[in-house]
């Protein structure tokens, strides 16, 4: 079996949850068949990269986009089936499936029709684009992986020709040998974060997604004494940008436990990071499941988070850690932010006064992810979809 797999992301240039999910899911299959990664980029190991067209240096980016799908899929000759993963290289996959007459698997991280703030990112036209990238591979996609049951039920909403005979469940996994508890202090002291002292820890990108801008509004009624510490970079578009550093600078201005690390950090010091929070945050507004949940829950730390998306398969209310319910308008953000701030707030502070509890719900986190969430055991259920397409 020869595979080829479609990917914005590739190591070292990973970002998002997609681009972990790829780099982990790559190392899997290669265990198991012959897998080719294409990738956008410079070339780099384990992968050829592919750079939009320079004709196209000042164009719309999703018009650059798509030359690099049509560029992967000129080169895609010899694989038995071709596996996309995100919009990015949907279309490139949609392309590849024509071009070369094989099966098209499409693995979906996220769905433009749920993101429709991806507007004020790309542009009106860029967002039209975009969404035709990925509604056309995803509609004549043979198999559409989702990485989670709420994914599944947001796919079959957004595009109701897919059957749902061609929808697959396949979570994401976490590598529990990487993932692990990590007791050093030298990265905490490098960004100037405490140790010994309770904590409350957000990772992630400056992305409306991610709610970074409801969880600095909750930390304004976080317990006294508690550390707030935002490993946030990134920003994807001038807008949240703006609202959070204005967030945070109102912050600093009530309490002085504020540390922002303004980069996206190498993933050791993410795991030490992660290993001496007492919480950790996740206000997402949008999450199909939400990887970083399961980075968080192998290190042994409590997790609480909003109640969207795949959120609740992945993290069990009182078990794993604590959920916070939010009620969502049509535009995607909260009804109500300043009680969903309130509420994630007195989630956080629950865990922060009960650290035995918090201990305890954070040793269930790991087992777990140990237990459910393997990369080998999704390996070996994305083997079997291929040798079923591909006959």
């Amino acid at each position: 079996m020869r595979a080829l797999l479609l990917t914005r992301e590739f190591p070292p240039d990973v970002y998002g949850g997609a681009g972990v999910h790829v780099e982990y899911l790559a190392r899997e299959l290669r265990k198991r068949i012959d897998l080719d990664v294409y990738c956008f980029g410079g070339a780099r190991e384990g992968a050829t990269g592919f750079e939009p067209w320079g004709e196209l240096e000042d164009a719309n980016a999703t018009l650059r986009t798509m030359s690099v799908d049509l560029a992967m899929a000129a080169d895609a000759a010899g694989a038995q089936v071709v596996h996309s993963h995100t919009w990015y290289a949907i279309f490139g996959g949609h392309l590849t499936k024509l071009l070369h007459r094989i099966p098209h698997v499409v693995t979906t991280h996220s769905l433009e029709p749920m993101r429709p703030w991806k507007a004020e990112q790309l542009g009106a036209g860029g967002y039209a684009l975009s969404s035709f990238c990925e509604r056309t591979g995803i509609e004549g996609a043979d198999a559409v992986v989702a990485v989670s049951a709420a994914m599944r039920t947001d796919v079959q909403a957004a595009y109701p020709a897919v059957e749902g005979g061609r929808i697959e469940v396949i979570y994401n996994g976490i590598d529990t040998e990487q993932y692990t508890p990590d007791h050093a202090t030298d990265a905490l002291e490098r960004y100037g974060v405490r140790v010994g002292v309770p904590t409350a820890l957000f990772v992630g990108r400056i992305t409306r997604q991610k709610g970074i801008v409801h969880l600095v509004e909750a930390a304004r009624s976080f317990s006294p004494g508690v550390q707030v510490v935002l490993c946030a970079g990134a920003p994807d578009e001038p807008e949240i940008e703006r609202a959070t550093r204005e967030g945070i600078e109102r912050l600093r201005a009530e309490r002085d436990d504020v540390v922002w690390i303004e980069a996206m950090v190498p993933k050791e010091h993410v795991i030490q990071l992660q290993t001496h929070a007492t919480v950790f945050c996740v206000p997402s507004i949008y999450e199909p499941l939400g990887i970083v949940n399961l980075e968080a829950m192998a290190c042994e730390t409590p997790v609480v988070a909003s109640t969207v998306g795949g959120i609740p398969e992945v993290v069990r209310d009182g078990e794993t850690g604590l959920l916070v319910d939010v009620e969502l308008g049509p535009g995607g953000d909260p009804v109500d932010p300043r009680r969903f701030a309130a509420d994630f707030a007195a989630r956080v502070n629950e865990l922060i006064a009960d650290p035995v509890r918090a201990k305890r719900l954070g040793l269930a986190g790991r087992r777990r992810a140990i237990e459910r969430f393997s990369w080998s055991a999704i390996a070996d259920e994305t083997v079997a979809l291929y040798e079923r397409l591909a006959g």
